[in-house]
């Protein structure tokens, strides 16, 4: 798959879903050396949903990506691949190369993050100065009120989002992650459309006032 994909040079959107597969990280691998080499990319959509993709393969999958130097839209989905901290290290850490972005969608619902994923993450997502438009699921990690107010603290240096939609769906941020966290997006001064789910969170009634 990979081999053929990189043979297509004049490849500028790619939507690919390889949902259930059984990939494994040398899967992810061979994949995303495909993909690195369509020069011309500026849109990828790529769904690796309940893989065995794990932390490394999650390493080599964001080193090729972030080659995409032409891309500014990325729709990434690792819902159920056991990435743990050190993929969503990892990912962050390649995210932040991808200087052209403008549009971000990473799903990464029940990949037991804690707080140091969420903060690697966080510092990441913050180096993409261009932008505009965020869309993070975090839904059922294991996030607590510190990564909270990490992910807070760094997405309030993205100062040209626009659009903010952020799933914390079924964690553990409390009534203090839930302060954190407003006191963070209250810095992102040029935000219009804001989403936020907080469900299952125990947030209580202070929480739920605060973020008000």
């Amino acid at each position: 798959m990979g081999e053929g994909i990189s043979k297509c040079a004049s490849l500028n959107s790619l939507n690919l879903c390889l949902l259930s597969n059984n990939i494994g990280e040398n899967g992810a691998k061979y994949l995303g050396e495909g993909i690195s080499k369509c020069a011309t990319l500026t849109f990828l959509d790529l769904n690796l949903r309940s893989n065995s993709i794990s932390e490394n393969g999650t390493k080599y999958l964001g080193e090729e990506i972030s080659k995409c130097a032409s891309l500014t839209s990325l729709n990434l989905n690792l819902w159920s691949n056991s990435i743990g901290d050190n993929g969503a290290k990892y990912l962050g850490e390649e995210i932040s190369k991808c200087v052209s972005l403008t549009s971000l969608n990473l799903d990464l619902y029940y990949n037991s993050i804690r707080e140091n994923g969420a903060k690697y993450m966080g510092e990441g997502i913050s180096k993409c100065v261009s932008l505009t438009s965020l869309n993070l699921n975090l839904r059922s990690n294991l996030i607590g009120e510190n990564g909270v107010k990490y992910l807070g603290e760094e997405i309030s240096k993205c100062i040209t989002l626009t659009s903010l939609n952020l799933n914390l769906w079924s964690n553990s941020i409390g009534e203090n992650g839930a302060k954190y966290l407003g006191e963070g997006i209250s810095k992102c001064i040029s935000l219009t459309s804001l989403n936020l789910n907080l469900r299952e969170n125990n947030i209580g009634d202070n929480g739920n006032r605060i973020l008000k």
